[in-house]
């Protein structure tokens, strides 16, 4: 294989307002990443409020927006989680014109991968369910699979023998830093601050009720604050003596050498714990689940299992050199589904809890808070989603969408 010459895409120039902070705010939204300011966003169209302050403690999308590997879909057995997720793909669908930003937002399609007769039964039962909600999703065999993705190793004899997918058609991948730049610049358009280099330590409250945070530059006063941290959420939550069933693990990902545009879509084994596309610029980007391990490392041996998988599925890339890796991290639920909602604390919101599915879910997310921001209660679609069911028991459990190769 050559190595392509495909240029990658130039960052779009920097034009949202950095004011610094002021002492109050109708809305604090702590954290700059796709979720936190597709929120500012929304709230800011949708509902006029536009006295809205996103506090980054980095700089913004520098977190786990820019860590992941950019695989947009909606493939889940729940049926709330079916819904929200299809919302949310129909808002990326208009979000390019509506935003007036190219985000790179490609559709090559992404193939889910059955290596056993379990996961056949599993993800055909996936399908069906899809579309009794109104979800688009087919099962393909491996012979339609050859003529989707011909570098695919569809041998019996292999480790991991392919005897069919799931494949949405719809889904694809984007390029995850020019989306949060695209909100971040409509959002600041509409009136919204970005305070990069603010780091929230804390909360102001009175009685049950936040008032504001603290932060490295000082105190800010807030109406209502919601959080966006991802991993660090409890970090925060914890201050007030409030507990997230949530647990970080590690996401490890890698990037191989630009090469000729030779894999179609996208393709997640679960199986295997790997998936794999190629972005625009040529270059495969290998991801896989969450690690086993708390905390946040990149072990050589997470790594060797990923190639070790891929090449398994595709051998054609043996000869690609790998050029970098990270590791990003995923907060995870008891669950496997999201948390997004009110808390006990008056004026207190959280967005969290999403694992490996948080980008696909961007601007649904987005659209969802805002909303709950601005009335105080959850839209129907994030409605089943809120921090009482750990202990009303009405779980979401969603083995489809979490912690999984994704």
């Amino acid at each position: 294989m050559t190595p392509s010459r495909t240029p990658p895409p130039e960052p779009p120039a920097r034009r949202w307002r950095d004011p610094g902070p002021q002492l109050r705010y109708d809305v604090v939204i702590v954290g700059a990443g796709g979720h936190g300011l597709a929120t500012a966003y929304y709230l800011a169209r949708d509902h006029d409020i536009r006295n809205v302050a996103v506090l980054e403690r980095g700089w913004p999308a520098g977190g786990s927006t820019a860590r992941n590997t950019a695989i947009i879909r909606t493939a889940h057995r729940g049926e709330q989680r079916a819904a929200f997720h299809d919302h949310a793909l129909r808002l990326w669908e208009r979000l390019p014109a509506e935003l007036e930003h190219e985000f790179l937002l490609g559709r090559p399609g992404v193939l889910d991968l059955a290596h056993t007769e379990q996961e056949v039964r599993d993800s055909r039962r996936r399908v069906f369910a899809d579309e009794l909600d109104g979800v688009d999703a087919e099962w393909v065999t491996p012979e339609e699979i050859a003529e989707i993705c011909p570098v695919l190793d569809l041998s019996r004899d292999v480790r991991y023998p392919v005897l069919g997918a799931t494949y949405h058609r719809r889904g694809g991948i984007a390029e995850h830093d020019h989306v949060a730049w695209a909100f971040a610049r409509r959002a600041g358009e509409l009136g919204v601050h970005l305070v990069p280099g603010c780091e929230v330590t804390g909360f102001l409250t009175a009685g049950d009720r936040v008032t504001g945070v603290r932060t490295a530059r000082g105190p800010i006063s807030a109406g209502r604050v919601a959080l966006a941290v991802g991993a660090r959420t409890a970090s925060l939550t914890d201050a007030l003596g409030l507990r997230v069933p949530v647990q970080s693990h590690p996401l490890q990902a890698l990037v191989s050498e630009p090469l000729e545009p030779v894999h179609p879509c996208a393709v997640l084994s679960r199986h295997a714990h790997v998936h794999c596309s190629q972005a625009r610029g040529g270059e495969l980007v290998l991801g896989a689940g969450v690690d086993a391990q708390d905390g946040r490392q990149d072990p050589v041996h997470a790594v060797e299992r990923r190639l070790a998988a891929a090449l398994e599925l595709f051998p054609i890339f043996a000869n690609a050199h790998v050029v970098r890796t990270w590791a990003g991290t995923a907060d995870v639920t008891p669950d496997a589904s999201p948390i997004i909602g009110p808390t006990p604390y008056e004026n207190l919101f959280l967005n969290c809890g999403w694992g490996t599915g948080g980008f696909a879910a961007t601007p649904g997310a987005g659209w969802v808070y805002a909303h709950t921001i601005a009335t105080g209660r959850p839209h129907p679609l994030n409605e089943p989603f809120g921090l009482e069911r750990f202990t009303t028991g009405a779980l979401v459990d969603e083995p489809g969408a979490t912690a999984v190769a994704r």
